[in-house]
């Protein structure tokens, strides 16, 4: 979060309101900063206290399985697991492309979404790759010790383990975009499905696309 910010967008972001109710409590005269009551486009500073009366906020945290051809952002003319889940208030946290399918977490939560985001080594990233070529064992030590990709340059190592002569289970701790199809690519393997199976502790487990699940979470 960029500061200064405007009060709206401070508390959409903090996954407490949105923007157009975030409007509505300041007009309603619920919220304060600094124990002082704010007006419409109050801009709030890092340090700023900011307190809302009135209103408890009911986080949802879900577990969903995005289907594989189902984008996680807008696209023109496309199906979107955003716009989907936008109208109950709930949002991705990070996206899958199109392609790709399982594991998505969906929430409200701001604080909880930017843990997820910043803290990689707690919330590491595990996925299930099948590709058409058969897997050199070389492929896992190159993984292991930070692959050099044209693309993105030096990443980090990353985990990885085969688990059949075309599947590779791959555990990442940054999530550069399309970052596993272009290690995959530049090392000459065609991927045919990539499936993200785990974030952190929580895992798909026997989830189908398209159903979710609700998580417990502790902030």
């Amino acid at each position: 979060m960029e500061y200064p910010i405007r009060i709206n967008k401070y508390l959409r972001d903090m996954g407490f309101a949105s923007r157009r109710e975030a409007d509505q409590l300041v007009e309603a005269g619920l919220v304060f900063v600094n124990g002082k009551r704010v007006e419409s486009g109050t801009m709030v500073n890092e340090k700023d206290k900011v307190l809302v009366k009135g209103k408890n906020k009911d986080y949802v945290y879900l577990a969903y399985y995005k289907p594989r051809n189902l984008a996680t952002q807008n696209l023109k003319g496309q199906p979107s697991v955003i716009e989907e889940w936008k109208k109950k208030g709930l949002y991705p946290i990070g996206r899958l492309d199109k392609e790709s399918e399982g594991l998505l977490l969906l929430t409200n939560d701001g604080r909880f979404a930017r843990e997820v985001l910043t803290d990689s080594g707690k919330w590491e990233k595990e996925y299930v790759v099948s590709v058409k070529e058969p897997l050199r064992k070389g492929v896992v030590k190159i993984f292991q010790q930070g692959m050099e990709t044209q693309a993105f340059g030096k990443l980090l190592p990353a985990k990885a383990r085969i688990a059949g002569k075309t599947k590779l289970h791959v555990v990442l701790n940054e999530g550069k975009r399309h970052q596993i199809r272009v290690m995959l690519n530049e090392l000459n393997y065609t991927i045919v499905s990539l499936r993200r199976v785990r974030i952190g502790n929580i895992k798909i487990e026997n989830l189908n696309p398209g159903e979710a699940r609700p998580l417990s979470i502790k902030i």
